[in-house]
């Protein structure tokens, strides 16, 4: 989106400058007011009212410039309003003095963390998972930030008043993140499976392809801030579980899934280890088998080697003829 975000162009004056003047303001208008207090008792009436009024000018003059002094820290930055009308943003490091008419507001460039608790969502099959985030956001375009999202109004107070802080409206805005993560995470849940066992062919699941799930995150959670100008600086996936009612349940299906895999291995070695007996046995002539012989101890053998208990020896005294 387009930025109306501008450097403020207007009077910025050196603050200590400025607070020298001030302070010389001050003790003119006093020392004027004093001189035309004592004119006027002198009988010096249009000498002692002119000092008089001088003064008096002087000082609400002064009191008035007291107004426009602000300083900024690294990574604030003012946005500067001329009665409504935007006159630009204002961030350079430093104490300044501002004609005290425009209206600023502070607010903060500098990273945030949300780390967003665990919601409840389901994924692309129908199962209810539980998925949390954490990101890391800054303030990138400040005009975006106060003026295309009501950010100032939704920083109001418990009594009743519009927030003009900068912790109301940084909260504010934090609370309006928030609310978007929490959308974008169920947006991007919704989008793939929890594991591979509930998926088809090469997609990608929520549980074994985390890095372009945390890019998929990112890219949503962008064009829903950009909006409010915030940056997404990172975001990822920092919790995923199945929800507890169907927990249990999952965990069953994963020992299961697991013992059958193990299975699998311990089989395909067994039939492995079977065939190399048969081959030792009969190419260096230890003992000639027929089939039922060898069917014979091709099952004993895959019993001892698939069984879960050690197995039991029997001696055999005859011979293999009988």
């Amino acid at each position: 989106m387009e930025t109306k975000e501008k450097l403020f162009e207007g009077g910025i004056y050196n603050g200590f400058v400025m607070l020298f003047v001030d302070i010389v303001m001050f003790l003119v208008s006093i020392a004027s007011i004093v001189l035309g207090i004592i004119g006027l008792d002198a009988e010096d009436y249009a000498t002692g009212g002119l000092l008089l009024s001088a003064g008096i000018v002087l000082l609400l003059v002064n009191l008035i410039c007291w107004c426009g002094f602000l300083m900024l820290e690294p990574n604030e930055a003012r946005v500067i309003t001329w009665f409504g009308k935007y006159a630009g943003t204002f961030s350079q490091t430093g104490y300044y003095w501002i004609n005290p008419f425009y209206s600023t507001k502070k607010v903060s460039l500098r990273a945030r963390n949300l780390d967003a608790e665990p919601i409840k969502v389901n994924d692309k099959t129908g199962n209810p998972v539980m998925i949390g985030l954490v990101l890391v956001w800054k303030l990138k375009d400040t005009y975006k930030a106060l003026f295309e999202v009501d950010s100032q109004t939704m920083a109001t107070t418990q009594a009743g008043q519009i927030g003009t802080d900068v912790k109301s409206i940084m909260n504010a805005l934090e609370n309006f993140v928030r609310v978007q993560s929490d959308a974008a995470l169920r947006q991007v849940a919704g989008q793939y499976a929890y594991d591979d066992e509930d998926s088809k062919g090469d997609d990608l699941t929520l549980r074994s392809n985390g890095e372009e799930i945390n890019e998929q995150l990112e890219q949503k959670l962008d064009e829903r801030l950009a909006l409010a100008g915030i940056e997404v600086v990172e975001a990822r996936i920092n919790y995923l579980a199945y929800a507890p009612e169907i927990a249990a349940v999952m965990l069953r299906r994963q020992q299961a899934s697991a013992i059958i895999t193990a299975r699998e291995k311990i089989v395909e070695g067994a039939v492995s280890m079977v065939k190399m007996a048969l081959d030792k046995l009969a190419s260096e002539g230890v003992v000639e088998l027929d089939d039922d012989k060898k069917a014979a101890m091709v099952s004993n053998l895959l019993v001892v080697l698939c069984g879960d208990d050690s197995a039991q020896p029997v001696v055999n005294t005859g011979t293999l003829n009988h």
